[in-house]
């Protein structure tokens, strides 16, 4: 099998706080844990999971026993293990409840809620962007690895990492509680590819991302998956050419998809496969998070002068030529 294989993979900053509230619902109420790709055939404890075990199995987030949270994930049978453990990812589990009390729902892991934080949808609408920006203040603003804000912690407006486009100022120029925010305006690593830190950001932001791709090849645990990078220019992230990456879809014959074949679209977190993407859930992944990168990179432009984006490209066409969770 023939795809790029991620480097060595840098040490992620930690985000701690205290998730708060009671224990959490499991997000029944939505039919078996099968893998048909649509919100309503995969309950929501489980869909997070799926998406949320990649980095729990590098060690970046979640709590410990990532074995017994695939084990979980994969059996799909006890939904409130799986939502107990939902809570302790400490990155994701303020934007399910900050999805979910603007939209009325009482359970963060909603089927339709987990869908917005990782895929894409109508929910993230509703999110007021000052509750958004609040929402990054409160939790991870200050903390170790968080971001001081511009005009709140750091009037001088350079951010902890010297990103101008994080936090309070993404969200108020219009970025929405999605994935794609947290990794792009709250962690530091734009702003330290920004400063000229080469390689382990622009490979974290990439890998990092929620990233849609076509499977072309299948064999034994991995699959070949053509899919879009990110490549970076002039302080302004795109998508790069296409390439063919090698990721995971199961440990010894058990993963979090049924049986992969080619012409399958996925979604890739880190180095494995989350689940199936049909079309319309396919193309709300791209349009969010096209969406946080155009804010970003106006606001990145904006910080370093009139005459800076000139020579960018825009988020929404190739960029310049690099292959790189």
């Amino acid at each position: 099998m023939h795809g790029s294989s991620p480097a060595a993979l840098p040490t992620l900053p930690t985000m701690a706080h205290d998730p708060g509230g009671g224990a959490p619902s499991p997000g029944g109420g939505e039919g078996a844990a099968g893998d048909t790709g649509g919100t309503g055939s995969v309950p929501g404890a489980v869909r997070f999971a799926r998406y949320a075990y990649p980095p729990n199995a590098l060690g970046y987030c979640g709590p410990a026993d990532a074995q017994g949270f695939l084990g979980a994930a994969v059996e799909g049978a006890d939904l409130h293990a799986l939502a107990v453990r939902a809570a302790a990812f400490t990155g994701a589990w303020p934007y399910l409840q900050l999805v979910a009390a603007a939209n009325g729902i009482d359970d963060p892991l909603d089927g339709r809620v987990v869908d917005a934080y990782w895929v894409g949808n109508e929910l993230l609408d509703t999110v007021p962007a000052d509750a958004l920006a609040d929402l990054v203040h409160d939790r991870f603003a200050m903390r170790p690895g968080g971001l001081a804000l511009p005009g709140r912690d750091d009037p001088a407006g350079a951010g902890g990492a010297g990103d101008p486009a994080s936090g309070a100022a993404a969200a108020a120029a219009g970025c929405r509680a999605h994935h794609s925010f947290h990794v792009f305006a709250v962690y530091p690593w734009l702003g330290l590819l920004r400063r000229g830190m080469d390689g382990p950001p622009l490979t974290v932001l990439d890998r990092c991302r929620i990233r849609p791709g076509t499977v072309e090849e299948v064999g034994g645990d991995t699959a070949a998956v053509r899919s879009r990078p990110l490549v970076h220019h002039r302080g302004r992230l795109a998508f790069g050419d296409e390439r063919l990456e090698e990721v995971r879809h199961g440990v010894d014959g058990v993963g979090l998809v049924g049986p992969l074949r080619p012409g399958d679209t996925v979604a890739m977190h880190w180095d494995w496969v989350c689940e199936r993407l049909e079309p319309a859930r396919a193309r709300r992944l791209d349009a969010a998070t096209r969406h946080t990168l155009d804010v970003v990179n106006t606001l990145g432009s904006d910080a370093r002068g009139p005459g800076a984006q000139s020579s960018g490209r825009s988020a929404s066409r190739p960029g310049a030529r690099r292959t790189t969770r």
